[in-house]
């Protein structure tokens, strides 16, 4: 699996998570899913993201997911 592939899925499934978690448990872990929208939007920005960073030193490959 590709960083970038990596990626996506975790905040996919970061978003899902905390959404489901504001309405069923407490309106607070809407802030979670600001924060990954927060820092999918500086990363289109900068290049930078902690997400990549770390799944680049877990071993997964640099290939692109889009060509």
């Amino acid at each position: 699996m590709s960083i970038d592939s990596a990626v996506m899925r975790f905040v996919g499934v970061l978003v899902l998570a905390s959404a489901l978690a504001a309405h069923f448990l407490n309106p607070a872990w809407i802030y979670l899913t600001l924060f990954a929208g927060a820092n999918l939007v500086q990363a289109s920005f900068t290049g930078f993201c902690p997400a990549a960073k770390l799944f680049k030193a877990m071993g997964f490959s640099a290939d692109p997911t889009f060509k």
